[in-house]
Order: C-alpha cells, then structure tokens, then sequence
C-alpha cells in the first residue's frame, strides 16, 4: 500500500480572556469532500516537515504561521493509501487566514472541538489533543 507522508497545523488562537481556539477546514474536493481537517498538505523532496507546513498554509490560506512544537503523528490506512501525518501546534505569524482551496472553515473552542465531521485521520489529531489538555499541559 502507498504511503502519503503529509504535515498538519493545529492553529491556535486566543481571544481575550476566553479559552483558545482552533481552526479547522472543510474540504472542497476529492472523495472526502465536506469533511473537516487541520489544514497541511504534503511534505515535498528535501523538505523538513515543518517547512512543508509553512509552505502549505502560504498556498492554502494566504497566511504565514509560526511553528511553534509538534503534537502528534498520526497513521492510518484509508483504503487506497497509508496516510503517515505529523502535526504541530502553530499560530498565525501573518496575514489572514482566506480560504484558496477549502469550502468552509471554523474556529473552534479548544474544548470542544468534536462539533464537526472530522476525517477519520484527524478524529486521532482530536483525540491526541483532548488526551494533551486532560494531561493539564500547555498547548503552547
């Protein structure tokens, strides 16, 4: 089976005093149309995974981010491909985040981020973050 080896930015974002949230996309094409994802793309020859993700959220959303720690890799067999994913905390360094590729998009409460259709991929991106805020740590 093929091996797709992709990159994934969990952009958080304060606002005052609430909780933080993060941002999520909603696919426009493909057989997983209208699902949801933490946006990324994949990692191209001699790139390191976190210039991937900064390359990617640049053609995505017209926005820079900052890279700030990893959080996860995620595998998982789709049935035409093995998808390996490393995602990484990020914020957004500069710009606004505009939708170039994606149907919709959300920012959603930390602590409540289970209110969308994720892809099965990223349900484990979800759980490792739910797993990191029960463990009390920072997700800074």
């Amino acid at each position: 089976m093929k091996t797709v080896k992709v990159v994934a930015a969990v952009i958080r974002a304060e606002r005052g005093e609430a909780e933080p949230f993060v941002f999520a996309t909603q696919r426009g094409y493909g057989d997983y149309k209208d699902w949801w994802e933490f946006p990324g793309g994949k990692v191209e020859s001699g790139e390191t995974p976190e210039e991937a993700l900064v390359r990617e959220i640049r053609e995505e959303l017209d926005a820079g981010i900052t890279v700030e720690r990893f959080l996860t890799t995620v595998e998982y067999d789709y049935p035409d491909f093995h998808l390996s994913m490393d995602c990484f905390w990020c914020r957004l360094a500069e710009g606004h985040l505009t939708l170039l590729e994606h149907e919709a998009a959300r920012w959603l409460p930390l602590h409540d981020l289970r209110q969308v259709d994720w892809l099965p991929a990223d349900v484990l991106v979800v759980e490792a973050i739910e797993k990191e805020q029960g463990k009390g740590a920072p997700a800074e």
